[in-house]
């Protein structure tokens, strides 16, 4: 495991990281300007100078997006609890994985009242500290609970510039667990929205055991780069691609970029969650020039390239 996994590790499921990396990070963020911290971490993560005068590539233009971007409704769509009244109003309340409970008290959960069926738990205000439960008697409950008393402590933005999830209100939020026929967490399809017009899908094969990702234009042509994970087996067209990048586009409405996850169960769409600023713009794609090819498609305000 690499030191920065590590630190997550630690920082997310430690008392360690709340007694004291937290406080760190917070002294930290108060002495170090926000536009001078992502300049270091650019810089340390991706091996170039971030220019937020005049962005290019699509990392810098995030780094520009954290900055200038910001409202209310950002809020409301990366609160993976609110955003669903968000999904409701703009496509329907079909799209939407079905909820089985919600709180913000750990403490409140009874297995003995959720489903027997596999469900996933996770927080409404970060990335990635989620649980899947495929057999509810198996679990250690009073571990679990204790787990999500500090996750729910903690604020996912630690000195990245996210800060949308500061204003969040921690909650817990348990749905049911998608599955396709083979009884396997189903590939995720990820729709980079730029300008409302989606540019480029990103799906994710096989997270729980051999993390992939292959990007595919809109006409679903793989195109020959990497991003953070190597390439997987070739995915074919879905036959609700149309679908997917009109709900797509139609949750992006008034947005200049953002992520639109769904989940396809045997051609039946699901809503996943909306992310603002994808693997928080430091990640390098391969080739480097990738990074600014996506860069030209998306147009910032008063910017032009």
């Amino acid at each position: 495991m690499k030191i920065r996994d590590c630190f997550t590790t630690i920082y997310y499921n430690s008392i360690w990281g709340r007694t004291i990396i937290h406080p760190i990070l917070q002294l930290r963020n108060f002495l170090i300007p926000l536009e001078r911290r992502l300049k270091m971490r650019f810089f340390r993560r991706l091996g170039y100078r971030l220019n937020l005068i005049e962005p290019k590539s699509l990392n810098e233009k995030i780094q520009w997006l954290k900055v200038h971007d910001r409202s209310e409704l950002h809020v409301q769509c990366a609160d993976k609890y609110k955003v669903r009244n968000y999904v409701k109003e703009k496509v329907g309340s079909e799209y939407l994985i079905p909820l089985v409970y919600n709180t913000k008290n750990p403490q409140n959960i009874d297995p003995r009242k959720l489903p027997n069926y596999p469900f996933i738990i996770k927080n409404n205000h970060d990335s990635g500290g989620v649980t899947i439960v495929w057999d509810k008697k198996s679990l250690d409950w009073e571990e679990l609970t204790k787990k999500l008393k500090r996750q729910l402590n903690y604020v996912y933005d630690y000195g990245k510039g996210e800060w949308q999830y500061k204003q969040i209100e921690p909650r817990i939020v348990i749905e049911k667990l998608l599955l396709d026929k083979r009884g396997k967490v189903p590939s995720d399809f990820k729709f980079h929205v730029m300008n409302g017009t989606v540019a480029f899908i990103q799906v994710d094969i096989e997270r729980e055991t051999n993390h992939k990702r292959n990007l595919y234009n809109p006409e679903w042509d793989l195109l020959p780069c990497l991003w953070m994970y190597e390439n997987g087996e070739s995915i074919k067209k879905p036959e609700n691609l149309h679908e997917m990048i009109t709900l797509a586009e139609k949750l992006a409405e008034g947005f200049i970029f953002v992520r639109v996850d769904f989940y396809n169960v045997e051609n039946k769409i699901y809503f996943g969650e909306m992310t603002f600023h994808p693997a928080s713009g430091f990640k390098k794609f391969l080739p480097e020039d990738w990074d600014f090819k996506f860069g030209e498609l998306l147009e910032l305000p008063g910017k032009s390239d």
